[in-house]
């Protein structure tokens, strides 16, 4: 993974500025703190549509969360293959199945510090339930769950709960599930609610 440019002395506080001064022209806010986490997944929820991805940018910068993302290896073309890596950007092959759960475990396993930040649905689709690669990884990794959202109801991202996985997959999913129960995605009708 390359380095982030938000971790980069001269663009950290270049991409603050931008990212209070773009939420603002929006209309939109940031709240919370990311916790002292050495390493964590941390859910990007509910996720209904491509303004999602801008919003949760702004709102790492804005709180100066060094966080990489995953997204679908189409994503990452020439020319903005580069700019999209040190944004924070992990090409996944999502054509291998369960290859992603044992990348990211290994590359979790790996590092001194590390934040991914993983979609729960992992698709804008209408969606009957929620995806549990992020919890799988979090699991088989040891890690903690932070709860980041977007809520377009109330024009406010941020941070919530952290969430250490026990081992009981539906328990935990409880829990999560409940802390995004009043978060609305900016399509109502593509959000996961089961």
């Amino acid at each position: 993974m390359k380095p982030l440019l938000l971790m980069n002395p001269f663009f950290r506080p270049l991409l603050y500025v931008f990212a209070n001064v773009g939420l603002f022209i929006l209309g939109w806010k940031a709240k919370g703190r990311m916790p002292d986490i050495k390493k964590c997944i941390l859910v990007a929820a509910p996720h209904s549509s491509n303004w999602d991805f801008v919003f949760t940018l702004l709102i790492f910068f804005k709180l100066k969360i060094p966080a990489y993302w995953m997204a679908k290896k189409s994503m990452f073309i020439w020319p903005f293959k580069g700019l999209l890596e040190r944004l924070g950007g992990i090409a996944i092959d999502r054509s291998k199945k369960g290859n992603v759960v044992t990348t990211m475990v290994d590359t979790l396993d790996r590092a001194d510090r590390l934040i991914v930040t993983i979609a729960a649905s992992g698709t804008r689709k209408n969606e009957a339930h929620w995806k549990t690669g992020f919890y799988h990884i979090a699991t088989k990794a040891g890690v903690p769950i932070v709860c980041g959202f977007v809520d377009y109801g109330r024009k406010t991202g941020g941070i919530g709960p952290v969430i250490h996985p026990t081992g009981d997959m539906d328990a935990d999913m409880q829990t999560i599930k409940a802390f995004y129960k009043n978060k609305s995605g900016r399509y109502d009708d593509k959000q996961l609610n089961n």
